[in-house]
């Protein structure tokens, strides 16, 4: 006796033949057609994703290299405005500028100026900068001192307060103020060195 499938085959062979082939051409057509599609849309989709994140990222970078960019040309700005319009031009102007300065300071917060005695840093030859030390000393009372020293910090010129040295010789005199002070010059050809 003939097992029940192999009978099925030999007496449906006119419907199941064309079945097989059938299904065996979907098979192939998967295989070959449909699944290399569906791989290909999938990568596609993940190349998209990569993309579009690769675009954020260079947007990022973009961003970050024109902000550092302004953030540069505003550091040039302002040294070339420091250099132009804060820092005295030399070291007669440099001079000039704590001959006057201070004085007048002094003046206002009715403090006496009982000595002055200037060094200038002997700096390198080729330093864009050179530097005006100066060393004070000053008579008053307390708040008027104070105040000197208040003034001097709040005033644009560019002076420097680099130490400050309070003493009272005797309890009946005033306050002596010794302080030493610089400012910075921009170096040229006659720079008073």
């Amino acid at each position: 006796m003939m097992p029940l499938w192999k009978r099925i085959l030999i007496e449906k062979r006119a419907i199941v033949a064309p079945l097989a082939i059938g299904l065996l051409a979907n098979i192939a057509a998967y295989a070959l057609w449909v699944y290399p599609l569906g791989v290909k849309s999938a990568t596609a989709v993940d190349r998209a994703a990569a993309a579009t994140q690769s675009l954020k990222a260079a947007e990022q970078d973009l961003a970050n290299a024109r902000a550092l960019v302004a953030g540069k040309s505003r550091a040039e700005q302002e040294i070339a405005t420091f250099y132009d319009k804060v820092l005295p031009a030399d070291f007669s102007s440099a001079r000039r500028l704590t001959y006057t300065t201070l004085p007048n300071l002094a003046r206002k917060a009715n403090v006496k100026m009982l000595g002055r005695r200037e060094e200038i840093d002997k700096t390198e030859k080729d330093a864009r900068l050179g530097i005006l030390h100066i060393e004070t000393q000053w008579e008053g009372d307390y708040e008027g001192l104070r105040r000197f020293i208040y003034e001097l910090e709040s005033d644009p010129a560019f002076v420097i307060i680099d130490d400050v040295e309070i003493v009272q010789q005797e309890p009946t005199k005033p306050l002596t103020l010794r302080m030493k002070l610089s400012t910075y010059y921009r170096q040229g050809a006659a720079n008073g060195n």
